[in-house]
């Protein structure tokens, strides 16, 4: 898959592509709003990482621009974060945001699942062992028996659950389940996987699915650990 990266800064620009390519992609660079528009044309490229404030063009610009013409996703990586940005990027055409400063491995989750969903890949349903989980409903059931969660429990278990046995830190979990950065309050996902675990697990004190990485974080089990 083929990824157009536009950001006028190097050590942006270089982390990215180091990062995605390592991840099998292919990476076209670009530094300004102009060029991220003639390389987009040349390259036709299968999804976009675009900054927001770029010279010659800014990256709003750019996004009408590619969305006129293409139903290509767009992913928005900016520090510009209040909520009428948002809504001004997506109503450009803009399909997820990336908040700078960035974890590369968040934003390479980011990536995959905007492609699984712009190609009709997202599953809706998701299962391990005695576990089933309806994205589209919201809904999560253990040994048939459904359960009610939090928004951000599901959230959690809907992220862990489409990255079986990839090891994610505290942190890289809450930019993925709500967009930002918590900087400093990353201990407060410890909360939501043991309320999560009460929740989904025979015993919580023994999980099965959601398993403590000591030092780093948390994973969810594969479907043949489970």
């Amino acid at each position: 898959m083929k990824v157009l990266v536009v950001d006028d800064e190097d050590w942006v620009l270089d982390t990215v592509r180091r990062y995605l390519e390592q991840a099998g992609f292919e990476v076209v660079p670009a530094r300004d709003g102009a060029a991220a528009l003639e390389a987009f044309r040349n390259t036709a490229p299968d999804l976009v990482i675009l900054d927001w404030m770029l010279p010659k063009l800014d990256g709003l610009s750019v996004a009408k621009e590619i969305r006129a013409s293409s139903t290509a996703p767009i992913i928005m990586l900016t520090a510009r974060v209040t909520e009428q940005d948002r809504l001004a990027g997506f109503h450009a055409g803009v399909d997820d945001y990336v908040v700078k400063p960035f974890s590369a491995r968040e934003l390479e989750a980011r990536v995959r699942a905007v492609l699984r969903r712009s190609s009709g890949k997202e599953p809706s349903i998701q299962e391990t062992g005695d576990l089933r989980l309806d994205r589209e409903q919201r809904l999560v059931w253990v040994r048939g028996e459904e359960v009610e969660l939090s928004a951000m429990g599901f959230d959690l278990l809907a992220f862990l659950m489409s990255h079986p046995g990839r090891v994610f830190t505290r942190l890289e979990l809450l930019e993925a389940v709500r967009g930002e950065t918590y900087s400093g309050f990353e201990r407060s996902i410890d909360s939501h996987v043991k309320r999560l675990r009460q929740k989904v697990e025979r015993d919580p004190a023994k999980p099965v699915y959601i398993l403590t990485v000591f030092g780093v974080g948390y994973r969810f089990a594969r479907g043949e650990d489970a």
